[in-house]
């Protein structure tokens, strides 16, 4: 463990994070056993970031910080008054200049009795000479029942003129006040506060010495990489050695920050249940308008909130639209709270603030302290079964909320109907129906708890409703056993013991509360939380084995298995058991021969993601295949899916990109699928003429913008997928179908105009739109993109675009200009899934019509440029923290893309056999293949300005080519990079 401490404290230092503070911390027993490492290892390390202190002092610094663990917060509820004699001897804040610690040291009355007694004064009173000029003594109350005499007391003695206290501040904070927030209105210049991970019911304040309000969020993201993962980052770096567990380099807290809208919760490999805490309860519409905040939380979570809702079973990962947040349950203690409250007074319901500190996510698990509560509560997950711990803080009633009203992006009429059986004192079964993003969509689930029910109840929905029927008979508030309504919060209570857990098994299925019985008794039929994680962690390791890579940089390993992490997220298991589960056409369908997957967003999903599957999980992919056939079977349409999930076509962004999946499936040696029926539907498909303009494309060769908005992105679209259905037609036979969609993939053509070498929406008279920006990613005939980005979507004629823009030499300076240039804000201000963090000049990462474009450099006279443009966006646009996704991950796409680029290669073409040559980020990767070989990629100078690629070998041969083919990585062998600082043509 030192080892790592020492290295964490050597990246801070190569990278300039020097002062005091980012190796400090926060003076507690984290911080302490980093320092003490430092100390004692690396003692020249300590003296770069603490030049004034001697050694001497260093030792001194050691002993305190290391069983200093929380005095700031406790007083001396933890601390004999010998411990703070020691203390007060040793403090090295006698050691350093004042002007170095502008800070107000803070103590907490809302525990109990022995908080804050004299001799917690007298260790403040010897620290004031260290903090002349400097804010006074901080004490934070929480009067309340039991509490209000600690408060009283803490007034009493910061008053007396012996307490060595010359002059002090009482807070007197209502329950849940945000102590940060109050310490920002008030003071300008303030300590680093934030809540307490300790205390359980409201939020504490704990400072430390150091950090000025500003310097907030630096200091949070300091604090997490040191105390929180420095096992995951620096295990490999410093030593360069391989870490024993795999899971250590996987952080799920990456892109839940921002524009990532992933989820940190518990789920298995492609589970059905994704079990994840809900940030904030925002609604999809105000005064019925779209509510754009709600954007943030398309995965329930977003890290910059505050405060945990509940838990909810189902999430969608990295999206840029949302539904789902089914079934949440929330462990409360204290008075019963049915109302979740709101974000900026929680006290008013059950959610909870919670803090960092105090938050660990890792590959099938969760856990977070609810501080509200002083609960401790813990999540895992097989594929079809949520799994609950909550331990309770001390012998009193718990309550278990379940809330059937929340759901991510709600709406007034979200909910259809809800209903909730209680079976007998630990059995619970119901279904929620809405409606949404998933126009049809039910959830039945069945809950067991593993101690008995003793009261439950229910929140009256209090819209009015004409018809009252008969049941108004009956009192359902409280201990009745059948409760229904469109509004539905239940509530539960449990005699509870302290440090005891409750557990509690939530079970999932689309067919009825049988199936998730069912799925409950096959996946779960114990009570061993433990061996729940167990096993879903060995399942995270397989899945994340499938390639191995090795990298001295600690960010490259961490980037790269937790992009393998987020790839396996979705698609999801959509069935029971014994192979139900409810169709298309709702009805309940057998799979047979196939497990049926849901969750498919392809426009973003058939570049990359099932692409790599068409590598990694070869069995996967025919399931994926075959689910998107059932899918035809069953739509009123006949059309293959375009977006769908739960049971639902929801007909999200243009393309139908599912024949992309099936050709390049098929292209690539996957078997288990009908071809002749996989042909039929891709065809069907494409002759939809109702199908956002596939009328006029047909007729015309483009999509007119008078008649169909977004029209060159959808001709462009159309064009490739065609091209897709005519090389699935060549190998399966079929000349006329072969002939027919040759011809339409040559669309692209239609919409370039060559006066301003741009793609341009065209009329129905087939004049160009006179209204035309190239750069503005919110006009007529894009979507998500401008033209600047989308005039280089033709993946499958990458020599005929280098043709329409003049040639190799002008094609070249064409992308570099794309790179290069800047795109004013006022250009995206529209666009809600594009913004700064996503944009490289004028090439927009962050969005998926442009994952492509630097493979087309390999057209150019310049494709060299190809593997320097793509280290460039790994390097900018993939970072280890929780803003490290410059975009949505939409599904597993960012992520795919990383994990193509990070070994070298990439599949601009889906649906052909070929990849593109880029340049590697790792020394190493191997690649275990199905059929028993493997394929290995070694890239030799391997270096952050290695960026160049000198020469490429296969199997020792050297290529003269930018390609390779699917059958020679099938084949097994090497692909050997020789990387450079300097472009080929200046060796």
């Amino acid at each position: 463990m030192f080892d790592d401490f020492i290295a964490a404290a050597e990246f801070l230092i190569a990278n300039k994070y020097t002062d005091k503070d980012h190796l400090a911390v926060n003076g507690g027993s984290n911080g302490g056993l980093l320092v003490g490492a430092v100390i004692t290892q690396r003692p020249e390390l300590f003296k770069v970031a603490f030049p004034e202190v001697g050694v001497l002092d260093m030792l001194r610094y050691q002993k305190f910080t290391a069983g200093f663990g929380w005095v700031p917060e406790y007083g001396s509820a933890d601390n004999s008054k010998e411990e703070f004699d020691y203390l007060i001897k040793y403090s090295p804040l006698h050691n350093v200049k004042p002007a170095n610690y502008p800070a107000t040291m803070v103590m907490t009355a809302d525990h109990d009795d022995r908080v804050v007694p004299a001799h917690s004064f007298k260790f403040i009173s010897a620290l004031q000479p260290a903090q002349q000029g400097t804010a006074p003594v901080l004490i934070v109350c929480r009067p309340k029942q039991a509490m209000v005499p600690a408060c009283q007391r803490a007034r009493s003695l910061s008053n007396r003129p012996t307490s060595g206290v010359s002059s002090s501040t009482i807070w007197d904070l209502p329950q849940h006040t945000d102590c940060r927030t109050r310490a920002r209105a008030e003071r300008a210049d303030c300590s680093f506060i934030h809540r307490s991970p300790s205390t359980y019911r409201g939020a504490s304040c704990f400072g430390v010495v150091g950090y000025p309000c500003s310097s907030y969020p630096l200091a949070m993201k300091i604090a997490r990489v040191l105390v929180s993962a420095p096992i995951l980052l620096f295990g490999n770096a410093f030593g360069q050695r391989m870490a024993n567990d795999i899971l250590d380099f996987v952080d799920p807290m990456i892109g839940t920050q921002r524009m990532g809208h992933v989820y940190p919760g518990a789920s298995a490999p492609f589970g059905m249940v994704q079990l994840s805490p809900d940030t904030d309860t925002i609604p999809y519409a105000v005064d019925g308008k779209y509510n754009g905040k709600v954007y943030e939380t398309c995965s329930g979570y977003q890290y910059d909130d505050s405060t945990i809702v509940g838990f909810s079973h189902t999430h969608f990962s990295g999206t840029g639209h949302s539904d789902l947040g089914d079934i949440l349950l929330m462990p409360t203690t204290g008075p019963l709270q049915v109302n979740p409250g709101t974000a900026t007074a929680p006290e008013t319901g059950f959610r909870s603030l919670f803090h960092r500190s105090n938050e660990k996510a890792t590959p099938g698990h969760y856990e977070v302290l609810l501080e509200d509560h002083g609960i401790k509560a813990e999540l895992t997950a097989t594929i079809r079964v949520g799994m609950h711990r909550y331990t309770f803080p001390r012998t009193e009633t718990g309550h278990v909320i379940l809330d059937l009203v929340h759901g991510i992006y709600n709406h007034t009429d979200k909910n259809v109907w809800t209903f909730v059986r209680v079976e007998n004192d630990t059995l619970v079964t119901g279904y929620r129906q809405t409606t949404g993003w998933g126009r049809t969509r039910t959830v039945y689930f069945a809950m067991v708890f593993s101690k008995p029910i003793t009261h439950y109840g229910q929140q009256p929905d209090e819209r009015p409703s004409e018809y009252k029927g008969f049941w108004r008979k009956f009192d359902q508030t409280k201990d009745f056993p059948e409760l229904a309504g469109k509004q539905l919060r239940a509530w539960f209570d449990f005699d509870m013991t302290a440090r005891e857990g409750l557990l509690v098994k939530v079970a999932l299925s689309s067919v009825s509360t049988e199936g998730a019985l069912k799925n409950m008794q096959a996946e779960v039929p114990h009570w061993n939380f433990d061996r729940v994680v167990s096993e879903t962690q060995e399942a995270w390791r397989q899945e994340l084995s499938r390639i191995r890579v090795e990298s001295k940089r600690p960010e490259v390993l961490t980037n790269f298995y937790t992009a393998m992490y987020h790839v396996c997220l979705s698609p999801t298991v959509y069935m029971d058991v014994d192979g139900q589960y409810r169709g298309l056409d709702q009805n309940i369908h057998t799979a047979q021969g196939f497990t049926n997957y849901t969750t498919f967003s392809l426009w973003d999903t058939y570049r990359a993601l099932h692409p790599l599957f068409n590598i990694i999980q070869r069995e996967r992919s025919s399931d994926f295949v075959n689910s998107m056939l059932a899918h035809y079977d069953q739509s009123a349409h006949h059309m293959l899916p375009i977006w769908s999930h739960h049971a639902n076509e929801n007909w999200c962004m243009i393309g139908y990109h599912a024949v992309s999946v099936i050709a390049d499936a098929h292209t690539k040696g996957i078997m288990g699928f009908d071809p002749q029926h996989a042909l039929d539907a891709c065809v069907a498909t494409a002759r939809h003429r109702t199908f956002e303009g596939l009328g006029d494309y047909i007729d015309l060769g483009y999509v007119p913008e008078d008649k169909s908005g977004a029209s060159v992105s959808k001709t462009l679209e159309y064009a490739y997928d065609d091209r897709c259905i005519q090389r699935l037609a060549h190998r399966m036979g079929n000349k006329a179908v072969e002939l027919e969609f040759i011809a339409r993939s040559e669309s692209f053509t239609q919409v370039f105009d060559g006066t301003s070498r741009f793609m341009r929406p065209r009329l129905t008279d087939r004049s160009f739109l006179q209204e035309f920006d190239p750069l503005d990613t919110h006009q007529k005939g894009f979507i998500e993109g401008n033209a600047w980005n989308y005039s280089l979507y033709v993946p499958h004629e990458p020599v005929e675009l280098a043709d329409l823009m003049g040639g190799k030499k002008r094609f070249g300076e064409h992308l570099d200009s794309l790179f290069t240039m800047r795109l004013d804000d006022k250009y995206f201000a529209k666009t809600e899934d594009i913004t700064r963090d996503g944009i490289m000049g004028n090439y927009v990462h962050g969005n998926e019509p442009s994952h492509h474009v630097a493979f087309l450099y390999n057209y150019s006279d310049r494709p060299w440029m190809a593997g320097k443009r793509t280290r460039d966006v790994m390097d900018l646009m993939y970072r280890p923290t929780p803003d490290g996704l410059s975009g949505n991950d939409d599904c597993g796409q960012m992520s795919a893309w990383y994990i193509f680029n990070a070994m070298g290669f990439y599949p601009m073409e889906p649906g052909s056999d070929k990849y593109e040559i880029g340049s590697p980020i790792v020394e190493r990767a191997s690649i275990p293949l199905d059929n028993g070989k493997t394929f290995t990629v070694v890239a030799k100078n391997q270096g952050p300005k290695n960026v160049y690629v000198r020469s490429v070998k296969l199997n020792g041969e050297t290529l003269y080519r930018r390609t390779i083919t699917h059958a020679e990585i099938m084949a097994g062998g090497t692909l050997e990079f020789e990387l450079s600082p300097k472009p080929p043509k200046l060796h």
